[in-house]
């Protein structure tokens, strides 16, 4: 686990909870920042102590793949550099194998629950369940690991997802499998302050390329982001069946 500096709230942001401690459950070094970075340095402004699960150290990725021992440093190495920029309170990098977390679920289940026994937070932040918003296996297991052991602890989780339009744009123009969701079953929405977020994509330097589908997608969704809160009592989704997935 690496601690990073605290930074100094500026408000309350829309309508997010509020929380004292957050545990944001991840499956690849740079899914803090590409996707929650916006809803991270939010929760931060708003004065809660983020802290990072990250269940995978991204050896898997098909940038930059040469050496999988320097492809892991260098990845961890950004993720440090990008949660310091957006306010993070500390990250605790895993190591289970990326891109085969759908057939991992009992070990990643073990790994959340001693995450939050150790930070205790009052609640958790995901990517959205389904398809883990990118269509992505890993990111579908980690949500659905951090679902289930929210459950048993009895805490809510904040899921961040898209709206149709903006998924189906998505995939439409570039080819994506991203999901999106109605506006009525996004309660939550947040406008952000992209500033944090995009100076935390810069530290993934060896994943945020010109031309992917990051970009596409901050344009699409501007200054707001979109979530759900679900509740202990609504978390009966059953775990994701075992699955090949394309890594990150």
């Amino acid at each position: 686990m690496t601690t990073h500096g605290s930074t100094e709230p500026s408000g309350t942001e829309g309508d997010l909870p509020t929380w004292r401690r957050t545990l944001v459950v991840v499956a690849h070094p740079d899914d803090e920042s590409f996707g929650l970075g916006g809803v991270i340095d939010a929760l931060v402004r708003a004065g809660s102590s983020v802290r990072v699960l990250c269940l995978t150290a991204g050896e898997a990725s098909t940038l930059h793949a040469d050496d999988e021992v320097e492809l892991t440093l260098v990845r961890a190495a950004e993720l440090e550099a990008a949660a310091e920029r957006l306010g993070v309170t500390s990250t605790t990098l895993l190591r289970h194998p990326d891109g085969e977390l759908s057939h991992r679920i009992p070990d990643l289940l073990t790994s959340v629950r001693e995450a939050v026994q150790v930070e205790a937070p009052d609640g958790l932040l995901v990517f959205g369940a389904g398809n883990g918003v990118t269509g992505h296996p890993d990111h579908e297991a980690a949500t659905a690991a951090a679902l289930a052991v929210a459950a048993e602890r009895g805490l809510p989780v904040l899921e961040w997802c898209l709206p149709t339009e903006v998924a189906e744009a998505l995939n439409a123009e570039l080819g994506a499998s991203f999901a999106g969701h109605a506006s009525d079953t996004l309660p939550i929405t947040v406008r952000v302050d992209r500033d944090r977020q995009r100076r935390a994509i810069a530290a993934h330097a060896s994943q945020a390329v010109p031309g992917s589908v990051l970009w596409r997608r901050l344009e699409l969704l501007a200054d707001l982001e979109h979530l759900r809160l679900t509740r202990p009592q609504d978390s009966d989704r059953p775990l994701p069946p075992p699955n090949s997935g394309a890594p990150s």
